[in-house]
């Protein structure tokens, strides 16, 4: 195989793994990251130093906002109709944006209608992006289903996820662009993001300092391992959304539409409780956490619990790895990259 793929935020946590998996499959893979500063730097550069042994990638240090930029790279890379991409690049995090609203507008909205306009533009044919299940907002029914109506998001990143999502059925639409939403399921594993549950839980236990649990530690989360969200992305690459021919506008269903779009959970369908999670990462880590209970922030919810019939029915899709498999794996990265075993 030599085919070629852009990934944006390629730098990232889910990027880095998804390019990795990619180059080591036989792709040629271009990316651009704009590697800011919302958490560590180096982590970045270490991940995209592993992906550049790789002859097949090529990096591009460039801000999704940057429509300039963003023409350059599509023209010196001669991006077409026979190259594929995977949208990861965004500003994330739920509680960072009460702080600097404005880069989730920059990245979210402005860099996501401009990947969509050269997309278009160069006859892309599938555009794949990452959407959140921070969009099921105010929603309580469990589990979670793509034909749940999400009009009630509680947070401004959620907000801009949803707007991603109606943003791509205009462009499916206007163009005939074929497009797939990712609702990802708080991920996590090797080489993850400092600003998760936990990679926060494990620090704050190594250096014996308290562990934030809030809501009071009355939480659940769907944490989705990161092998179980690259695989069906893998497959999802090459597998264009078909039209639904039995979409009826009269009782339109959220997540489908009558051109080749669609929406899709990606979770693991097995919600854990935020006490038994800490419990498997002390025993990973070997040492207790302080716990340190505190009230519900704002724009968090109680629990996430993903419907992934869809995804099933459509590729064959089935999470494997438990957090007892998988806890263990980050502690044993966690530790080496930060040199902690004594």
């Amino acid at each position: 195989m030599n085919q070629r793929i852009l990934v944006t935020g390629g730098a990232g946590f889910i990027g880095f793994h998804l390019c990795r998996r990619l180059l080591e499959s036989g792709w040629r893979v271009v990316s651009l990251d704009n590697l800011n500063d919302y958490y560590e730097v180096s982590l970045k550069e270490a991940r995209l130093k592993i992906l550049s042994d790789w002859p097949g990638f090529s990096f591009h240090k460039i801000d999704l906002a940057d429509r300039a930029a963003m023409e350059v790279m599509f023209q010196s890379e001669g991006l077409g109709q026979d190259d594929p991409i995977v949208n990861l690049a965004a500003q994330t995090g739920v509680r960072y944006a009460r702080e600097n609203p404005d880069s989730y507008v920059r990245s979210n909205l402005v860099g996501f209608h401009n990947l969509m306009e050269l997309a278009a533009r160069a006859r892309c044919p599938h555009f794949i992006y990452a959407s959140s299940s921070s969009v099921y907002g105010g929603n309580t029914r469990l589990p979670f289903a793509e034909s749940d109506n999400v009009d009630h998001p509680i947070s401004l990143y959620a907000a801009t996820k949803k707007s991603n999502e109606l943003t791509a059925h205009v462009y499916t639409y206007t163009y005939g662009l074929p497009t797939t939403g990712l609702r990802f399921f708080t991920v996590y594993g090797p080489w993850g993001r400092p600003d998760m549950a936990l990679f926060i839980f494990a620090r704050a236990i190594m250096e014996g300092k308290p562990v934030p649990l809030f809501n009071y530690g009355d939480m659940k989360r769907d944490f989705t391992y990161i092998d179980d969200i690259v695989n069906p992305l893998m497959k999802l690459i090459d597998h264009t959304p078909a039209p639904d021919l039995g979409w009826n506008g009269n009782a339109p269903r959220p997540g489908r539409s009558w051109l080749p779009y669609r929406i899709y959970n990606i979770g693991n369908h097995r919600p854990v409780e935020l006490r038994e999670f800490i419990r498997v990462l002390e025993k990973a880590l070997g040492k207790k956490a302080i716990l340190d209970l505190q009230p519900m922030q704002m724009g968090d919810i109680p629990a996430t619990f993903a419907d992934i019939d869809d995804l099933a029915a459509d590729i064959g899709f089935q999470p494997v790895t438990t957090i007892y498999e998988g806890i263990p794996r980050f502690v044993e990265w966690f530790l080496d990259y930060y040199d902690l075993r004594k």
